[in-house]
């Protein structure tokens, strides 16, 4: 009797049955994309204590929350390598047009990050004060306020020189070096992953500067992020730098949304895609991301002329005042250039602004306002209305095209990030749709319809691809003792909806996300739990580490 009880155990075992064990979450019957670009398979996911303790058929097994997934794909949550939240999930931790799409992680930094901030102004948006000093100071903010979705940042080698130099455009002294290098070390400490820098087009105007700041970052594990300038006619000089700082510092690189803009620049796109696949074939660690829209998004100021606006955004707006300026500036021939590059007064459209008077322009293209305001020339309407605005009008740009995007896409070095905030429905201005959209577009319009990316692929690319750039060990893939930062969606209905005209719009097809193993997206509604966490990088002191 003792032989058959034991003979019917192990039976059992091998069917992958289970006595009545009880678990926090079970997601039961779906097919599970592991994240590592595998087939799909059919298997139940056991959560417990916020990891996944089980994969399998899982007859028998009973869970405070049972999900059944029957006809839905489970896969790691995505992970969002270029991201703006810094403010708006200390306004609403919610963090709701992310992880509705299934995204549990974003990565903070790119030109501003939320530290170091040593004798910076404090800034008030949209009430939120940010007067904090360290990245140890912005984390207890972070969790004081409850975040729904994971974060990492990065900090800003411009905001570091900013704090030592001011808006000096000469070289950094010894001293100031070591006060910069101080500044970064003392990020890394405090839990930094790394490094983001911004260059203006052409590159870093003082290279060496960046490349000891990047060794520091190599000394602390971490790597080094990078959004070129130009994504235009400076593009390969602006890689060239890149490169040579992974090179020199041997660190590993990621650079931002990689594409070429400009319908004159289009057809250099194959080039571009060789000089990645050159750079890693010399051994450099080069990775990349891409947002998967043809318009782009950031501030008008950025194609206005460097000399016009590197003595800091005071100056820039009284400069924007004197008819002299505005005269040079619309003469110069950067200003002519960057402006093409963007689609010219076809192309560029007025996104945000706190003007009251320009309220009205919203969401309408440059061409759209000079005609209504009477203008000859678009050029004047574009200066005109900065100086208005004080040098800060947010801008979407129709510069990139959809064969480019695709092509960019299907290299298996492109990660997919969105480059955006997370919002909900009440947020200012005209935001990009990618802000709403990006993940979810990939797998409805990518994936299903357009059928650039397998499905299996695209899951890498917003998953195990991400965790593996950022050097993550246990996310990022539905792999027994990882963390349960998990999707559940329906390949056949998930899709955005936000929109250029409408682009604060939910997405549908993404009924659940769990975040740590707790349930934060139910049935496709909030559930307004906040489990994310902060990610320490790995040079953190063990002491500033805050037990979750």
């Amino acid at each position: 009797m003792r032989i058959f009880y034991l003979a019917a155990v192990a039976s059992l075992a091998i069917s992958g049955a289970t006595w009545a064990q009880t678990y926090d979450v079970l997601i039961k019957g779906g097919r599970v994309i592991d994240g590592t670009g595998n087939p799909w398979y059919r298997a139940d996911v056991a959560v417990d204590a916020g990891r996944i303790v089980e994969i399998g058929r899982l007859d028998g097994a009973t869970a405070k929350k049972v999900i059944d997934a029957t006809g839905h794909v489970v896969a790691p949550g995505f992970i969002d390598l270029h991201t703006h939240s810094d403010m708006p999930l200390l306004e609403d931790g919610n963090a709701e047009s992310k992880v509705r799409q299934g995204v549990t992680l974003d990565v903070l930094g790119e030109s501003v990050s939320v530290a170091p901030r040593d004798g910076l102004p404090v800034r008030n948006d949209d009430g939120i004060s940010n007067d904090w000093r360290t990245f140890t100071e912005y984390w207890a903010r972070l969790r004081e306020k409850g975040v729904s979705i994971n974060v990492i940042s990065h900090a800003s080698f411009e905001q570091i020189r900013l704090i030592t130099l001011g808006y000096s455009d000469m070289p950094a002294t010894n001293e100031q070096l070591e006060r910069m290098k101080e500044l970064m070390a003392r990020s890394m400490e405090e839990g930094a992953w790394g490094m983001v820098l911004r260059f203006e087009s052409g590159g870093p105007k003082w290279p060496a500067e960046v490349i000891e700041l990047a060794k520091v970052v190599r000394k602390y594990g971490g790597n080094v992020t990078s959004h070129i300038g130009s994504e235009g006619f400076q593009q390969d000089k602006e890689l060239d730098a890149a490169f040579e700082i992974a090179r020199v510092a041997d660190v590993p690189l990621h650079i931002f949304h990689y594409k070429i803009r400009g319908k004159q620049n289009w057809h250099l796109m194959q080039h571009y895609i060789d000089r990645i696949d050159a750079a890693r074939a010399e051994g450099l660690d080069i990775t990349v991301n891409q947002y998967p829209y043809t318009a782009m998004n950031h501030p008008w100021g950025v194609f206005f002329p460097v000399w016009a606006r590197n003595k800091g955004p005071e100056e820039f707006a009284r400069m924007l005042n004197d008819p002299t300026t505005r005269a040079k500036i619309k003469a110069d021939p950067d200003f002519k250039a960057w402006m093409h590059e963007h689609g010219d007064a076809e192309g560029i459209v007025y996104a945000r602004s706190s003007v009251p008077e320009h309220q009205k322009y919203l969401n309408m293209r440059l061409a759209e306002i000079a005609e209504l305001r009477g203008d000859v020339d678009p050029a004047e309407t574009c200066v005109q209305l900065m100086a208005e605005a004080g040098g800060n009008i947010g801008g979407i740009y129709f510069a990139m095209s959809d064969e480019n995007v695709n092509m960019v896409m299907k290299q298996p070095w492109i990660a997919i990030s969105s480059d955006a905030g997370a919002l909900n429905l009440n947020a200012a201005g005209f935001p990009h749709p990618r802000t709403f959209g990006t993940n979810v577009r990939v797998l409805g319009k990518y994936v299903r319809e357009d059928k650039v990316l397998t499905l299996e692929d695209a899951v890498r690319k917003m998953t195990s691809y991400p965790a593996q750039i950022l050097g993550l060990s246990d996310r990022g893939q539905v792999q027994k003792g990882f963390m349960a930062d998990l999707v559940v969606f329906n390949p056949k209905t998930v899709i955005d909806t936000a929109t250029y005209e409408k682009p604060k719009s939910y997405p549908v097809g993404v009924p659940y996300v769990l975040v740590n193993g707790v349930v934060v997206v139910d049935k496709g509604a909030h559930t307004g739990v906040r489990s994310g966490r902060v990610l320490y990088g790995k040079g953190t002191r063990p002491e500033l580490i805050y037990p979750y």
